[in-house]
């Protein structure tokens, strides 16, 4: 056959109850991104022609979140087959294959949607493909008929025979229709079984009796996971987390300790990068190469470039940039800030809205100061300054290049190029103070005791 145009429903309109969260449940966010957004990323490979999305009332987030593509709203939730015809009128007059999709099925890869077309554009013809799969157990999934001229009919557990329930092939919901004959075969079906809703899944049997074939794929269980609760969250959560590791791994890094590293959907890893166990990657995190990110690390907005050493103990926040050949030590934190190549914060620092210049080092115990409770105010250290240990910098300031500044300095004003700035109180010792003290308060102790006698 030739090549058809795709378009694509997805069914995101239930109200995932058993989430028990004021949050649309599709919403719900699998390696730092909502799983509705994961299933289009996954569908954007086959250059759809349209995509709609059915969503249900008071669901203006998902609308927000999958745009530009078209939602339209599934008033009362009567079954999958009702749900998929409220996208009727937005796909109007489209007469390729539209697969329908849901939601909540974040795991599904291009391949296995590659397969369904595959078989969809087979010389076959069939009206309907089923993604089909083998759970271990059963369960309480829809069970695939099968006959010697492919899928007769799906048959749901509430409505199977015990014979029916004994197959092993299973409906995992997903299909590719015809469509140019989708909405014709939705107006056929009703709503006469144990639930009173409109099954998709009737569509086969009413495909069949108008004489088309209808076909299936089997897939991998894994991928046909539907969240409907915190645990199943977790286990999507582990699966893309599994997933993440070994492609992080394949594509050069070295992971000591892959399950208690943590990644976000759009983690990038240069090549041979060396990361220890227990750190986290949050969303918008880039990594160059030759990079060595010590345990208990955390990242979140952050790129980071070539030959870089980070942590143990290390936090970098949104905005921060850290140029090449950088040290951050133990304990640092980096948020909104600029660390030109070769700089140094080694040791329990906050370099918060900074410009760090190449080669300046940033004692232990320094911070700048940058927020005065209203607005947040820019420190520019520069090229090879020396910040002396538990400095504070309050911002707005700048230290010039090459200026050093003394350890316990408060720095307040504007530091020149190459000046020693120092901002403390002056030492100074009294002798014999020592004595003096204890003796006063060894007194006071007698004192004390005897008035209590």
């Amino acid at each position: 056959m030739a090549q058809e145009k795709i378009a694509v429903i997805v069914l995101a309109a239930g109200m995932g109850t058993r989430m028990k969260s004021a949050l649309p449940k599709v919403m719900h966010p699998v390696a730092g991104r909502p799983m509705v957004l994961h299933l289009l990323d996954t569908v954007s490979g086959l250059a759809p022609e349209k995509v709609v999305v059915v969503v249900g009332p008071g669901m203006e987030m998902v609308e927000k979140a999958v745009a530009p593509h078209q939602c339209v709203q599934q008033t009362d939730r009567l079954g999958t087959a009702h749900a998929v015809a409220q996208a009727r009128a937005a796909l109007d007059g489209f007469g390729g294959t539209i697969l329908i999709l849901y939601g909540d099925t974040p795991l599904i890869t291009i391949e296995t949607l590659r397969s369904m077309l595959e078989v969809r554009r087979s010389a076959a013809d069939p009206a309907v493909v089923v993604l089909g799969f083998e759970p271990a157990g059963g369960g309480d999934y829809g069970r695939l008929v099968l006959g010697p001229d492919g899928l007769e009919r799906i048959v749901e557990v509430k409505d199977a025979t015990p014979e029916e329930r004994a197959i092993p092939l299973c409906n995992s919901g997903v299909m590719a229709v015809d469509g140019k004959r989708l909405f014709a075969l939705i107006d056929k079906v009703d709503n006469k079984n144990a639930k009173s809703e409109y099954y998709l899944t009737d569509i086969v049997g009413l495909a069949r009796a108008e004489g088309r074939a209808c076909g299936h794929v089997a897939g991998d269980e894994e991928e046909m996971l539907g969240v409907n609760s915190r645990s199943e969250l977790a286990v999507a959560e582990a699966i893309v987390q599994r997933r993440l590791r070994e492609a992080a791994m394949a594509g050069g890094a070295t992971l000591v300790d892959p399950d208690s590293v943590y990644f976000a959907y759009d983690t990038k890893l240069g090549r041979d990068v060396f990361i220890e166990p227990n750190v986290v990657f949050s969303p918008g995190v880039s990594i160059g190469d030759n990079v060595e990110i010590r345990a208990f690390c955390h990242f979140a907005g952050v790129s980071v470039a070539d030959n870089v050493i980070i942590g143990p103990f290390a936090r970098l926040r949104p905005g921060a940039e850290i140029g090449e050949g950088v040290h951050i030590g133990n304990f640092v934190e980096v948020k909104q800030a600029k660390v030109e190549a070769g700089a140094k914060i080694n040791h329990l620092s906050y370099v918060g809205d900074a410009h760090v210049g190449a080669g300046a080092n940033v004692g232990a115990g320094t911070i700048t100061c940058n927020y005065d409770g209203y607005n947040k105010h820019l420190t520019e250290i520069g090229a090879g300054a020396f910040i002396g240990s538990n400095t504070s910098l309050v911002a707005p300031v700048k230290i010039g290049d090459g200026a050093i500044t003394g350890a316990g300095s408060v720095i307040t004003k504007s530091v020149s190029a190459n000046a020693l700035a120092v901002a403390r109180g002056s030492q100074m010792e009294l002798p014999g103070w020592g004595e003096r003290f204890r003796a006063r308060q060894e007194e006071a102790k007698a004192a004390k005791l005897k008035s209590k006698e």
